[in-house]
Formats: structure tokens, C-alpha cells, sequence
């Protein structure tokens, strides 16, 4: 079978509205695809400041803006599918939304960009809400990208996404497990922020720094990192925790960068080696080569991945890039997928990731088109 669908994604960090239109063909339960079209809408800054404050807004502001932002998402969709002469190509639109409230222990997922929007302006079906099933049945809801690794890219081992926040995937022999690591992205690049650059370019600036042993120790203290799987993380714990708790060391920015990207191939380091390592064993990690599939917008960060490739080596893992389209897209890609899944009636979330009673249908659906 053949479907022609659109993924929406916008994450933690900020850097604009990913689109992606890919074609998808199963073939007896093995997926393959092709990205046909892909492009980053930046967020206009005052976009990106509503985006990032919407979690202080009252209840009838917060629904004002999911509508709103709806919309935006449709519009953004409309000048996408005219750009590529997509018309009449789109089977459906899968928008993951943009996260502000995450609280499954209270059994809450929140994300701006009503679906109903989406679809009354592109005119085509939309699925939405792609966690809030998953959440309900008592799982973290996230992350839900591993269904589309372990379909779309199951040559890998391993799988890690630098994107706002680092999470991995691990394929490990009868169980597929995956977690939020750390903050990445989100943290680094506010602190690039304060020296007048959106991000730290091919982390750069972090070479030139020196680690303090001090602000690491407290970092890598932090008890979410004690806590076993599954488990997420909210946008606000690297904003409203991590963050202040660097400023209060008053380093320079090429040392607190240094220091945080040092944190983050740690906790990087340490997932491997209390969840993968164990149920593969050392010898055999060696001898296998795994291979560890990187993407997001942190897997440009040079001197991050050179730093994380050196630490890894020696565990028998081998970091790998693949080609810029998937590196930039694959989340928007996954979400893609996911909305195909949704539309066949078929499971695209994975409990054994998120720790949710049962593998579940996630997404709400609404046709946008005449009957």
C-alpha cells in the first residue's frame, strides 16, 4: 500500500515548524519511504515568544492561542503544499503540536495547535493529539518516536535524538525500550543566547571551554537521572532547573557551554551503559560494533558528537549520521508515519516504551474534506 502524508513537528527548542511530505509503502508489515519535500518555517519572534509562554497564560488565553496557532499550522501546511505543487497529493496531515504542559503522573499532555483548524484550513484529514491515549492508559507518552525507528530504520541498534531534549531508543533482544536522557538543545542554546547567538555553531565555542568539575558534579546529581525507565521530561526542567542552576556558578559562556555538553554525553554514556551494555554484555558489544543511528539538530554540534563518538568507542558503539534530510526531518518524518498507522486502525505507540498499560491507537481524527 501506498500513502502520501504531511508530519508536523515543532520542538522544544524552538527553531521553527519542521514539514515534511513522504511517501510511504508497506509491503507484508516491512515499511519503507521517501522524503519528497521537507523545509523549516522559522518562528517570527513573536511566535516563538508565545509558544514559549504559553504555560503562563489563563485558561480562555491558553484555548485562544491552541486555536490560533491551529490555524497558523494550516497555513503554514497551505504555502507548504503550494511551494512543492502538492495539490491533490496529500493523503493527511499528522501535527504533533507543540508541547507546553507534560504531567503523566497526573495523567496530562498538552499540546498547542488544535487539530479541528488544521484540517478546516488545509481541507484535509488531520490526526492530532498523538500522546493523550498513551498518557490516559497511564504511560509517559513519550517519547513516541521509537515505533517510527523500529519500523523505518531497523538496521540500527541504537537511537538518539538531539533535539531540545536528548532521548534514546534501545532494539535490545525481545524488548524494545526508549526515555528522555537529558535536556540538550534547549539548554545550550540559551546559553548561546546570552552572547548574542541562537546557537553554539558546530559547538565551537564549547571547544574553547574548560569544564568545572563543581557544576558537573551537581548536574549529574540531579534525581531525575536516578530514576529508572520509562520516564519524560518537561520543557520547564532544563528552563526553570538546569538552567539557573548554571548561571548561579557565574562561568564564562565557553565554559558553562563546555560543562553542559561534557553533562550531556555523560547521562548519553550512562543510559548506554545501564540499559544497553547489561543486556548485550561488553565482549559482546565490542564484537558486534553496534550501531547507534544520531539525529536532530545537536548531531551537527561537531564538537558534541566527536566528544560522545570518542566516549562510546570503547563500549563497542559506533555513532552514525545519516543523510541531512532524515537528521533534520526524522521526528516530522515519524510523526508522518504515526498518522498513517492511526488512519489504518493499527498500534503506533509503544507501551513498553512509555510504560502505559497497553501498546495503543494514539491521535485524534478530523476530515477536513467534503464527504
Amino acid at each position: 500500500m501506498l500513502y502520501r502524508a504531511i508530519g508536523l513537528m515543532s520542538g522544544s527548542s524552538l527553531d521553527g515548524l519542521d514539514i515534511v511530505f513522504v511517501e510511504f509503502q508497506e509491503n507484508a508489515g516491512k515499511w519503507q519511504y521517501e522524503i519528497i519535500a521537507a523545509e523549516c518555517e522559522e518562528y517570527a519572534q513573536v511566535w516563538k515568544e508565545r509558544l514559549q509562554n504559553a504555560t503562563e497564560l489563563n485558561a480562555r488565553d491558553y484555548q485562544l492561542l491552541h486555536v490560533e496557532y491551529g490555524h497558523y499550522l494550516g497555513e503554514a501546511v497551505n504555502r507548504f503544499i503550494d511551494k512543492n505543487s502538492l495539490h491533490y497529493k496529500v493523503g493527511l496531515i499528522a501535527s504533533h503540536g507543540h508541547t507546553t504542559f507534560h504531567m503523566p503522573d497526573k495523567k496530562l499532555t498538552a499540546q498547542l495547535g488544535e487539530g479541528a483548524a488544521i484540517a478546516a484550513k488545509t481541507g484535509l484529514p488531520v490526526v492530532s493529539d498523538l500522546r493523550a491515549l498513551d498518557v490516559a492508559f497511564g504511560g509517559q507518552g513519550a517519547p513516541i518516536v521509537p515505533i517510527g525507528e523500529k519500523l523505518l530504520f531497523p538496521e540500527f541498534d541504537l537511537y538518539l535524538n538531539l533535539g531540545g531534549i536528548a532521548n534514546m531508543s534501545f532494539n535490545l533482544p525481545g524488548k524494545y525500550i526508549a526515555f528522555d536522557v537529558c535536556p540538550a538543545n534547549r539548554v545550550l542554546n540559551l546559553i548561546s543566547e546570552t552572547t548574542g547567538k541562537s546557537y553554539d555553531d558546530k559547538g565551537q565555542m564549547a571547544k574553547m571551554g574548560n569544564i568545572n568539575e563543581s557544576l558537573l558534579e551537581k548536574l549529574n546529581g540531579l534525581s531525575y537521572y536516578l530514576q529508572p525507565y520509562p520516564k519524560s521530561l518537561a520543557n520547564d526542567f532544563g528552563i526553570e532547573v538546569i538552567y539557573p542552576m548554571i548561571k548561579s556558578f557565574g562561568l564564562t559562556h565557553n565554559d558553562a557551554l563546555r560543562t553542559y555538553t561534557e553533562h550531556v554525553v555523560q547521562q548519553l554514556t550512562t543510559a548506554i551503559e545501564t540499559n544497553f551494555i547489561p543486556n548485550v554484555g561488553q565482549e559482546e558489544a565490542i564484537k558486534s560494533n553496534f550501531r547507534m543511528l544520531v539525529t536532530g539538530g545537536g548531531s551537527l554540534n561537531d564538537f558534541l558528537i566527536a566528544t560522545l563518538s570518542q566516549k562510546l568507542q570503547t563500549r563497542g558503539v559506533t555513532v552514525m549520521l545519516p543523510e541531512m534530510n532524515v537528521i533534520n526531518y526524522k521526528e516530522a518524518l515519524v510523526m508522518a508515519l504515526i498518522g498513517v498507522l492511526r488512519w489504518r486502525q493499527e498500534y503506533n505507540v509503544l507501551s513498553s516504551v512509555t510504560g502505559a498499560i497497553r501498546d495503543s491507537i494514539g491521535g485524534a481524527v478530523w476530515i477536513g474534506q467534503e464527504a
